[in-house]
């Protein structure tokens, strides 16, 4: 994903991206992040609440298709369309959607907000959590 370019990148990045965004998910998850990331996301967005806007927003406003990404050091939203990743910016990834009309289609036809909004309901803050304390 680093190193590749053309159908190699893009199938080695489509693959290590759809398996961190299902490992983010949860039937049952931990709804709010807390300890040090939480303390991260106010520091970097002024709230969650914030960031959850920021995020939904830049999620809602990508053009095609494509991933919406937090990454780590300062926290920052990352917007990337195709196979878009942080690891090629020398980021860390901590949390993405997939914003692939497949990701979300057959539920939410085209109406990609009403899909962010229920992704928040999934994510796993502990999964999040233990990304960033690596």
């Amino acid at each position: 994903v680093k190193a590749e370019s053309g159908p190699i990148y893009n199938n080695a990045a489509q693959v290590w991206n759809h398996t961190f965004f299902f490992f983010t998910l949860s039937p049952t998850p931990k709804s709010m992040p807390s300890g040090k990331l939480a303390e991260a996301i106010n520091r970097d967005f002024g709230s969650f609440d914030a960031f959850k806007e920021q995020f939904t927003k830049a999620a809602a406003g990508l053009f095609g298709s494509g991933w919406t990404w937090l990454a780590d050091g300062k926290l920052s939203i990352r917007p990337m369309p195709n196979a878009g990743n942080p690891l090629r910016d020398g980021l860390t990834p901590l949390l993405t959607v997939d914003v692939w009309e497949h990701a979300y289609y057959i539920d939410y036809r085209n109406v990609r907000p009403d899909y962010l909004k229920n992704f928040w309901e999934l994510v796993d803050w502990n999964t999040v959590e233990k990304r960033y304390e690596k």
